[in-house]
């Protein structure tokens, strides 16, 4: 491995799953299997690439910060995150799902944001939830959590919830309800603009690669 080999940041599940076909696309493949190992660094079979396994929502720091010279985040991560210093090159269209909300069964939102109640809300994306409510005139209480949305109305700490929702089987699940849709997502290349410039050959490439598969996919 180089001195400065060209560092991929992902993360575990859905979207690393979904960018294995697209490295392929680039000649990239992780040598090991991230799901077994406890490892967060990944030597590749290209000897100046590695990958590093992150949480979601700090792919874009990493990035941002040279941690990584690029990477895979979805939209949402990216909307919290702010995009301060990233270059955005791509939407990969992989790991889509919506940002909605959703409140337990029974609960009438409607009436209550007709009525100009103060809703309390539950979420790990206060940026993309006190813009919508902004948007639509109601005002919010926040409530930041990190995970197990969906006990919050269940619990009665908050009247709705702001979340991810892919098949919507875990609200179902848990006796919750989608009430209104905020935001389609999908996941990003997100690529650090200094580490364009110093690696640019190696980058571009992978760029390049990522665009084709992308378009293929499309035209397929």
């Amino acid at each position: 491995m180089t001195a400065t080999p060209v560092t991929i940041a992902l993360s575990k599940g859905r979207i690393f799953e979904e960018t294995v076909p697209l490295l392929a696309a680039a000649g990239i493949e992780v040598t090991e299997d991230v799901e077994k190992s406890r490892k967060l660094i990944f030597d590749t079979n290209q000897p100046d690439v590695r990958v590093v396994l992150v949480r979601a929502s700090d792919v874009p720091v990493y990035v941002q910060y040279g941690g990584a010279d690029l990477g895979v985040s979805g939209l949402d991560s990216l909307i919290e995150h702010g995009g301060q210093g990233l270059y955005l090159p791509l939407d990969l269209q992989i790991a889509k799902c919506r940002v909605s909300v959703a409140v337990r069964n029974g609960f009438d939102y409607e009436r209550a944001v007709k009525q100009g109640a103060r809703l309390r809300i539950a979420t790990k994306y206060p940026e993309i939830a006190r813009n919508f409510f902004a948007k639509k005139g109601v005002h919010v209480d926040m409530v930041k959590l990190y995970g197990s949305m969906e006990l919050a109305p269940l619990t009665g700490m908050a009247d709705a919830i702001v979340d991810l929702v892919s098949t919507g089987n875990t609200l179902k699940a848990n006796d919750l309800v989608e009430v209104e849709p905020i935001m389609d997502i999908s996941s990003r290349l997100v690529v650090n603009q200094a580490s364009l410039k110093l690696k640019q050959a190696p980058l571009r490439h992978i760029i390049d690669a990522f665009t084709a598969a992308v378009a293929a996919k499309n035209n397929g």
